[in-house]
């Protein structure tokens, strides 16, 4: 940073627990995103818990604990967020304070920022400022705060030595912009490989035959992505267009596999909205010139994916009923995700010229009270949302097959998605449809 800056950024320069004395009763206060949260800030927030009251928490897939969301302070703090993490979960299923979920596409996510949970405060973990005193909104900030920011009345950044200077559009936030900041030195969150089993090796050799060469790629989380992901190896002049960026695509690009020589929208870059996998990850995208970071309401935005030619989008889920219906974000009724971008480019991958949207996911899953369940199912539980409505679904596949449900009337669709279950619950579910006249 310039030297003529320096004045000016130390005169807002302060220590974590003198920031989040400009926090008041009663206001919301946005506290980050999965590798762009401000721990630092959150936990001298903490302290102040027995003298605030009704403070609202907003954020979004908090992976490392968080005093505040241990409910030891009643009534000074509730949650709000629009993708339920780890600790967001935890915080539901204990009843540890006041937790609230919003339903929102993140190709709509400036609904959420402006008017569902418009901040007061908001806490941004930025890079380190470059030499005009320009800080990146880091890992995960790109997607989303640039509408927080236009809303809030007070921006305190944190400034972390490990948050990566990411390149794309509204991805910068000048220091002068900021009411205070504070520096740290903290590790982003990492998520480890998902191991990839027979089963899985199964399902994903079923989606690489339907990708061909020159394919732009968006994939989720899980095993199945990652064992797309690094299956991908064998084919030739790929693109990425994805909401997250993994370890799986930073391989394809160092590789050279990945080379985006035959995207159509923002050719000859990488484009992603969050980051999120491990150290070698983030210091990938690093001020990498081949990575180009937007906000969700254009990288999600479904006339933007499929701008691309040969669009592939995998996404899993779940469960999914027997008419095609996609449940990714809801177990029992109990919320577990968020509605997240899977519809944006399941919409937006079938738009594309040769694009094809598939929900990938193992027929069945072990439950610790109740043995092995089908994830093919006849109905969904009380409560349960559905993510992915039966009319946008495109392509299913488990171990047992890969199969078009578009091409199919609804007897048809029935009968294919008993075939992709389980043999040991192909009966019942047969017997399921019959009772409620499908079949």
């Amino acid at each position: 940073m310039r030297i003529d800056f320096e004045k000016e950024y130390n005169n807002k320069l302060m220590s974590p627990q003198e920031a989040v004395r400009l926090v008041k009763s009663g206001d919301t206060v946005y506290e980050g995103t999965c590798t762009s949260v401000a721990y630092g800030l959150c936990d001298a927030l903490s302290e102040r818990g027995d003298e605030l009251e009704n403070v609202t928490l907003t954020c979004s897939q908090i992976i490392y604990p968080v005093k505040m969301l241990e409910g030891t302070h009643p009534g000074a703090f509730k949650l709000s967020t629009y993708f339920m993490g780890t600790q967001e979960r935890n915080c539901l299923k204990k009843n540890l304070l006041e937790v609230n979920y919003s339903s929102v596409h993140l190709s709509q996510v400036d609904l959420w920022c402006r008017e569902t949970q418009r901040p007061d405060v908001v806490f941004f973990e930025v890079s380190p400022p470059d030499e005009n005193g320009y800080m990146s909104y880091g890992a995960s900030g790109v997607a989303l705060h640039t509408y927080l920011k236009e809303s809030a009345k007070i921006i305190i950044l944190q400034v972390n030595s490990f948050a990566p200077y990411v390149y794309g559009e509204q991805n910068l936030i000048h220091f002068s912009e900021a009411t205070a900041i504070v520096e740290t030195n903290r590790e982003l969150p990492e998520i480890p490989n998902m191991p990839i089993d027979d089963s899985i090796k199964t399902i994903s050799s079923f989606l690489l035959d339907q990708i061909p060469d020159g394919a732009c790629i968006q994939l989720g989380i899980g095993g199945v992505a990652n064992a797309v992901g690094y299956g991908l190896k064998t084919k030739n002049d790929l693109g990425i267009h994805t909401e997250m960026m993994a370890d799986s695509m930073m391989e394809l690009m160092k590789m050279g596999v990945v080379n985006n020589s035959r995207k159509n929208f923002i050719p000859g870059k990488s484009v992603s909205a969050f980051t999120f996998g491990s150290k070698e990850l983030y210091k990938f995208i690093n001020r990498n010139e081949n990575m180009y970071y937007l906000p969700f309401t254009v990288v999600n935005n479904p006339s933007n994916i499929a701008k691309n030619d040969n669009m592939i989008s995998i996404n899993t889920a779940i469960s999914v009923d027997i008419l095609g219906q996609v449940n990714a974000d809801n177990i029992g009724g109990r919320q577990h995700s968020a509605t997240g971008g899977q519809v944006d480019f399941v919409r937006g991958a079938q738009m594309s010229k040769g694009g094809k949207s598939f929900i990938a996911i193992q027929s069945t899953i072990e439950n610790e009270k109740l043995g092995r369940q089908s994830r093919i199912v006849s109905h969904f539980p009380i409560g349960t949302a559905v993510t992915t409505p039966r009319s946008d679904v495109q392509y299913v596949a488990t171990e047992f097959g890969c199969v078009n449900l578009k091409l199919l009337t609804m007897k048809e669709r029935v009968k294919a998605m008993i075939g992709l279950a389980h043999p040991d619950f192909r009966p019942q579910l047969t017997e399921d449809a019959k009772t409620a006249g499908l079949l």
